[in-house]
């Protein structure tokens, strides 16, 4: 992309004084990382050449992307003109991948390989597939005798889908998985996610699209532009939650933390990609308004992009947990905790990695709130 270029979105904004969502077309210039917004209704000028460096990165130019931009959430709903849809189309192709129930235990170190990798996540989902929904997914296998085998494999426990986004990425991504065989796998490409993961030809610890039509019916099975979604696997007992939050997603850091807590001994038991509204992260943080001088920060930073919100569980999980999560100033965490999460992966007090649930009759109040609410 040159330096030179601009490029135009349709943005959304939901104005909570008028309860009306407001539409602009948002532009975007590459050289000197600005951005201008007109508003589409009124015909003016919203917003004058500002620099947003600091909150918008070129990576988060996207359909379904969620922005911060001067306190004000916006939503990337359609491009602009056609010119950033032709220059996009390639750029942002997608693809869906897959953690099969063999490798789910595995999710964090095949994860943080996907992110080391350079790929983008954009939504994620660990769901239960009946027979009937497998047999909807694997349906080009029609008539195939290995068919009955996939079918009672890629149901027997959850599996974790994901749409991945990017240049070139459905290629891509099947070159990172390596052959459908792991044996062959380990033979001829020993780096690939198969061959490290993978057991055998249907025990192959990953899917992925193999052509750009396949890629969008198979996101579409999963992620549904209209109506109800997959099934989550949430069992909201001896639970707590767990908020992977934008900053720690953004620098791909979600695999090593995943791996962190599984390793401790924690089940995560659901895990998916939000997009919090503010409106949503008030509600969800309402309990530290007027408590904590970072609030406000703390709303900003969990709507400032793709969040990963997580059920854990083991007995006295919110206890437990929390001790795991260390002290919110990740300073204090690496001076008298420096093993816990956020000593490890924190930055600061709003960006310190990860949400916990603190009080412990909270903790299947903030699971059902993600999962029972917001997954929809």
């Amino acid at each position: 992309m040159g330096e030179e270029d601009r490029y135009c979105f349709i943005a959304e904004w939901y104005d909570p004084h008028a309860a009306f969502i407001r539409r602009y077309q948002f532009m975007y210039y590459v050289k000197d990382q600005t951005a201008e917004m007109f508003d589409i209704k009124n015909h003016r000028v919203f917003l004058k050449k500002t620099k947003v460096s600091d909150c918008l990165r070129l990576e988060d130019l996207y359909i379904g992307s969620t922005v911060n931009i001067l306190s004000r959430q916006l939503k990337f709903v359609d491009y602009g003109d056609d010119y950033t849809r032709t220059r996009f189309s390639h750029k942002k192709e997608r693809t869906l991948g897959m953690i099969k129930p063999d490798s789910t235990a595995k999710m964090g170190q095949i994860l943080d390989v996907i992110y080391q990798k350079g790929f983008m996540i954009t939504q994620l989902k660990m769901c239960q597939l009946n027979r009937n929904e497998a047999f909807q997914f694997y349906q080009e296998h029609q008539g195939k005798p290995f068919l009955d085998n996939l079918l009672n494999f890629v149901t027997r426990g959850p599996v974790i889908a994901f749409e991945m986004m990017g240049p070139g990425v459905i290629s891509a991504w099947r070159e990172l998985l390596g052959p459908t065989d792991s044996a062959e796998a380990r033979k001829v490409a020993p780096q690939s996610i198969r061959a490290r993961f993978g057991k055998d030809n249907t025990e192959n610890a990953c899917h992925g699209s193999d052509s750009t039509t396949s890629a969008a019916r198979e996101v579409e099975f999963f992620f549904p532009s209209t109506g109800p979604g997959r099934q989550n696997t949430a069992k909201y007992s001896e639970c707590t939650c767990c908020v992977i939050k934008p900053h720690a997603v953004k620098a791909g850091l979600s695999g090593q933390i995943i791996s962190a807590i599984m390793e401790a001994g924690f089940e995560i038991s659901v895990l998916e990609i939000f997009h919090m509204e503010k409106a949503n992260a008030e509600e969800f943080y309402e309990v530290y308004k007027g408590v904590v001088q970072e609030y406000g920060s703390m709303v900003a930073e969990l709507t400032s992009g793709p969040c990963i919100a997580m059920e854990i569980r083991a007995q006295e999980a919110p206890t437990k947990f929390r001790e795991m999560v260390g002290p919110a100033d990740p300073e204090i965490a690496r001076h008298l905790r420096p093993r816990t999460l956020r000593a490890l992966f924190g930055v600061d007090k709003v960006q310190n990695a990860v949400h916990c649930t603190d009080l412990p009759e909270d903790g299947l109040l903030e699971v059902e709130y993600f999962f029972k609410i917001l997954d929809r």
